[in-house]
């Protein structure tokens, strides 16, 4: 279910990054190559992208298909960033409709998009929530300390959906210090514990890095020279250069640097959420299986 996508390079028009493309997101949205669940993803979707040295992004989402907002292709041939994050959405069955279920979910400096279905998530939600309650901030990050998981929690998300579930997990984590990849390797191995299962496909963004997993659905990168990365659910053309992300994978990108790790293993317990590690690329996850993917190592694409 769902389609996501994110960018970080040279400025460049959405358009040209999500519209013009022979597979592009836009297309995707009913016409999806790799898509393993689903077929068609008409039940939203969403844009979100940088703008010069403001730290917030910008957001669009609406709850129609993307091919049926006649304002977009305009909208998206005249903005233009270097950093974006778009989604098209297939609705989990019994989530919120609307724009407002539509990612990508932001805070702050943040983006957020969630491709897959999350199981029985009302069941989990409220035991994996409370699971962020030992982490401790990491020293020298000044700020709030992650929310606490009230009573009626799932009430209180901004839509009643797996993935704004997902989010606020992962949100908590971003607040209490962690970086990229150990906010969203955290979200898997709280949801594990507290006896989730489903595709957790996640896809995270600050404007300058972007993290992903890859965890029951499809997810490929692309880097570009030392300029730019695109790290997407499905390729959006036949190119050369695309490269597939294997099951149960963590990826974080900058335009120069890709690294593929696995995720931990299936936690026993919540508590040990709380010695994930902190700061920009942060190894969560790491071991010996690790491998890094600098420029001059790009695998040859598969598939495509």
């Amino acid at each position: 279910m769902c389609r996501h996508f994110a960018y970080l390079g040279p400025p460049a028009s959405l358009g040209s990054l999500l519209i013009d493309p022979p597979h592009s997101l836009y297309r995707q949205a009913w016409a999806p190559r790799r898509q393993r669940h689903g077929t068609v993803n008409a039940d939203g979707f969403g844009i979100g992208w940088y703008a010069g040295s403001d730290p917030v992004p910008a957001r669009y989402r609406r709850g129609e298909p993307i091919w049926g907002d006649p304002s977009l292709p305009d909208l998206a041939r005249v903005t233009s960033s270097g950093a974006v994050l778009a989604a098209v959405r297939s609705a989990t069955p019994g989530t919120a409709s609307g724009p407002e279920a539509a990612a990508p979910f932001g805070s702050g400096p943040w983006l957020f998009s969630h491709n897959g279905a999350a199981e029985r998530w009302r069941e989990w939600g409220e035991a994996a929530f409370g699971s962020c309650a030992g982490l401790a901030r990491p020293a020298g990050r000044p700020g709030p300390m992650p929310e606490a998981g009230p009573p009626g929690l799932l009430s209180s998300l901004e839509a009643l959906s797996d993935a704004a579930l997902l989010w606020a997990l992962t949100r908590q984590r971003l607040r209490a210090g962690l970086a990229l990849d150990a906010a969203l390797a955290g979200t898997v191995a709280a949801v594990e514990a507290a006896g989730g299962t489903g595709r957790l496909n996640l896809l995270l963004t600050d404007g300058r890095s972007v993290a992903a997993t890859a965890y029951g659905d499809t997810l490929w990168y692309r880097q570009r020279g030392a300029t730019s990365v695109t790290v997407a659910s499905e390729p959006d053309d036949d190119g050369p250069g695309w490269t597939e992300v294997p099951d149960r994978h963590l990826l974080t990108a900058t335009p120069s640097r890709v690294r593929v790790r696995p995720l931990p293993d299936r936690s026993p317990a919540p508590s040990s959420m709380a010695a994930a590690p902190a700061g920009h690329g942060a190894s969560a996850g790491a071991s010996s299986a690790d491998h890094d993917s600098p420029l001059a190592t790009t695998s040859a694409p598969k598939g495509s």
